[in-house]
């Protein structure tokens, strides 16, 4: 018998990464983005650190239940006072290198988790367009 986890159509999935890009099903991206089960922003930091309090807000209003933040080719995780704001609120924070964190958000959305893949990419080639 083979298993096969049955998704509804419409949900955001990674399909493809590389340290310079994320394909959301057939939309490659090449700048930092936020992704959710039904939709897809564009987010201002390009790197760790640039990463500040402020950008921070863009995923709280989401109202995850966890946020797989991924930081480009290694792990690097962010400053305790960022890492702060995340318990404080009660989010959970995984910090991984990008194929870590696009398979681990995978698994997750497809769990049907409140979970937000934040992902940091240094190319500007563009704004990400929003989806419902």
């Amino acid at each position: 018998m083979k298993f096969t986890q049955q998704l509804p159509s419409g949900i955001n999935l990674i399909r493809r990464y590389g340290a310079d890009f994320v394909a959301i099903g057939d939309q490659e991206i090449r700048a930092s983005c936020i992704v959710s089960a039904n939709s897809l922003e564009s987010w201002a930091p390009r790197s760790i650190d640039e990463l500040a309090v402020e950008h921070l807000a863009a995923l709280f209003a989401l109202k995850p239940e966890v946020v797989v933040l991924s930081t480009g080719a290694k792990q690097r995780f962010p400053r305790a006072a960022l890492r702060a704001e995340f318990a404080t609120r009660r989010v959970g924070l995984e910090v991984m290198e990008v194929g870590a964190a696009c398979r681990t958000y995978n698994v997750l959305v497809g769990e049907e988790r409140r979970v937000l893949a934040a992902i940091l990419l240094s190319n500007t080639s563009g704004p990400v367009k929003g989806s419902e």
